[in-house]
């Protein structure tokens, strides 16, 4: 601790310099001066570089002449209209996110003349306005933020933001995202939460599991299925205050196969309070969770029948039964009448696959240009990372992709198809594992479903003897292609000699 005069010294001291400094600059007019120059000099500088920016800007060809760029956001939003203009106050405006704000933005481009429009998909805020501009007849392009990410040691606001968003828009920089038409967005909208509500059912069943397990009631040596009959009588005796394995045992079912010693013996346990508040409060959920897919299924099947069109009755179905989890009406049935397809005919593809494809993508797949860019946004082809002329990594893009997923997941359930791609996972599997087999497999479906949806001609299974005949054919030519260049030739057995 310094001593009070110390202390007093280093407290005057910046004091006693400012003080000196005023004095000095009130006495010498010559460094006032100066400094007035230097930050005149600074100020036309940041002018000379935003004028050469704007320039260069200028100079590139400009794609889209009427165009907008909105950054969007949870409160408000930038729209920028113009980076060149004199006045930023009236080109670069900020609109409340509430519904008014939307009016007044849409008020605000129509103004300007603008028919064009670029944001980013900012979460779920960008729902609430993208589809009000739409309607409204604006083109709008909505925008991976990785597309639009402001350039490094600049500074970012949400001001300049717009205006990058802008100048990348108007010189065609910006590659709209891939968004299904309108009537197919409706199933997307229900299916997506319909997977979330089969992952929360499975969850409150995990936990109606646990809680029993916690007392040390052996229910799997004597109950196949706790949510059975059987099993929710027991439940509700255990909630009732019932602790008597006797009592428990008798509400078994008479074709149970274990005796009622062996199932009291099994439902002896200890009833703490603890796991009886975590019993009752996974029951009444899980009672609750199955029943809300159900509702959803009902929406789905009225949407997809306000998307049918007039074509002829579907082919035959396989002789294989629904999924535990697929919805409770015939989808087969219901996409055929919407794609013209059976899509189910696809090895690996079933009712659930072939509705998350369909509510994903709808059936114009005009947006992709070729197979390759529909692969490329699938994610599935190789990212190649290649320096010095040597390969890095060559491992498929990371991401979210809901038909990627169920593309992967159909191409899982080759192992035991009797047909060519069952062959080829096999073989990949055998020689790569299982998960490269998956992301080798993947990409073929992807193939056949694009050709299937653009040339709309039904898929023919080739058998796996002429997968394998295919192959082999492929091993002799390429042992023979070898054998020449090293000057040798390649007698098949009892056969004449090549090379």
């Amino acid at each position: 601790m310094l001593p009070p005069a110390t202390a007093l010294a280093a407290t005057t001291t910046p004091i006693v310099e400012a003080a000196l400094s005023t004095h000095k600059s009130k006495a010498n007019p010559s460094a006032a001066a100066a400094r007035a120059r230097r930050k005149a000099r600074a100020r036309a500088q940041a002018a000379a570089a935003h004028q050469a920016e704007v320039d260069q800007v200028n100079a590139l060809p400009i794609h889209h002449r009427h165009a907008a760029g909105i950054d969007v956001g949870s409160r408000s939003h930038w729209v920028g209209v113009g980076f060149a203009a004199r006045d930023p106050s009236d080109r670069v405006r900020e609109f409340p996110a509430h519904t008014d704000g939307l009016r007044a933005l849409a008020a605000c481009l129509h103004a300007h003349g603008v028919t064009t429009v670029a944001l980013e998909s900012s979460g779920v805020y960008w729902i609430p306005l993208y589809e009000p501009l739409e309607s409204q007849g604006l083109e709008v392009l909505l925008v991976d933020p990785g597309y639009a990410r402001q350039l490094k040691g600049r500074p970012k606001t949400d001001r300049r933001d717009a205006q990058w968003i802008y100048r990348l828009h108007s010189v065609g920089l910006l590659a709209a995202a891939f968004r299904p038409d309108g009537p197919t967005c409706v199933p997307r909208a229900y299916l997506r939460p319909r997977g979330n509500l089969v992952r929360y059912a499975g969850q409150h069943l995990q936990h109606l599991h646990k809680a029993p397990e916690q007392m040390n009631l052996k229910r799997n040596n004597v109950l196949s299925d706790l949510t059975g009959t059987t099993g929710r009588k027991i439940i509700r005796a255990i909630l009732s205050g019932v602790r008597d394995p006797q009592r428990l045992a008798a509400l078994r079912n008479y074709r149970r196969r274990a005796t009622a010693a062996e199932v009291a013996q099994a439902l002896t346990g200890s009833y703490r309070a603890e796991h009886l508040f975590a019993l009752r409060q996974a029951f009444p959920a899980w009672q609750f969770s199955p029943g809300q897919p159900d509702a959803v299924d009902e929406q789905l099947q009225a949407q997809l029948a306000q998307m049918k069109r007039a074509r002829p009755r579907p082919p035959r179905p396989p002789r294989r039964g629904p999924k535990a989890n697929d919805p409770r009406f015939d989808v087969r049935a219901a996409l055929y009448y919407v794609v013209g397809l059976d899509l189910t005919a696809i090895e690996g593809f079933g009712a659930g696959t072939a509705l998350a494809v369909v509510s994903e993508l709808g059936t114009d797949l005009s947006k992709f240009a070729t197979v390759k860019h529909f692969g490329s946004w699938l994610g599935l082809c190789p990212q190649w990372h290649k320096t010095g002329g040597q390969v890095r990594s060559s491992r498929t893009r990371p991401g979210v992709n809901r038909v990627a997923a169920a593309l992967r997941l159909a191409a899982h359930g080759l192992h035991h198809s009797p047909s060519a791609l069952g062959a080829y996972y096999r073989r990949q599997k055998a020689r790569l594992g299982a998960a490269a087999a998956t992301t080798a497999a993947a990409p073929k479906l992807a193939r056949l479903l694009y050709r299937a949806l653009t040339t709309g001609l039904g898929y023919v299974r080739p058998t796996q003897a002429e997968y394998e005949a295919r192959w082999r054919a492929q091993q002799i030519e390429a042992l023979r292609r070898r054998a020449r260049r090293l000057g040798l030739e390649v007698r098949a057995a009892g056969g004449a000699a090549d090379g």
